[in-house]
């Protein structure tokens, strides 16, 4: 179990401490799609609920800022800027999301938490008409570091 880095040598969770790591500029791009009927995602930007791709892009940059509330061993960062696009394609939606930063870990975990809030929001507004959506392929796309 050592050799996982949230796991002490006793089997217990912790938090890494990247206390005497140098800062670095840090990048993230996560991905996700929601897949939907073609009629949905046409009318996404005009549901009962209001616009779920504007609502969607808020909400991922909102989650991507408060990561370390939701994911219990992640470093809270400072973000330099939290990008996400929310593209409709014929079957569905395709969310991508980039994080940045200057710190002493990465945002990994921001870019994804951001694709996977947006993602959930797009179900939530879009689920009285389609019952059928399924989130997927959440995944990390792209991750650099550079030294500052």
């Amino acid at each position: 179990m050592s050799d996982l880095s949230h796991v002490d040598d006793a089997g217990a969770v912790r938090m890494v401490d990247v206390g005497s790591k140098p800062p670095s500029r840090r990048r993230a791009v996560a991905r996700a799609s929601v897949r939907m009927a073609p009629e949905t995602a046409k009318r996404l930007g005009r549901l009962p609920k209001g616009d779920a791709l504007a609502t969607a892009q808020l909400a991922g940059i909102m989650a991507a800022k408060r990561t370390s509330d939701l994911i219990p061993l992640c470093h809270p960062l400072a973000l330099s800027v939290v990008d996400v696009s929310v593209e409709v394609v014929r079957d569905g939606v395709q969310i991508t999301a980039a994080a940045e930063t200057t710190a002493q870990t990465g945002v990994e975990m921001e870019a994804l938490t951001a694709v996977s809030v947006a993602a959930l929001t797009v179900y939530d507004m879009a689920k009285a008409i389609d019952k059928e959506m399924t989130i997927t392929d959440v995944t990390l796309v792209e991750k650099t570091k550079e030294a500052v």
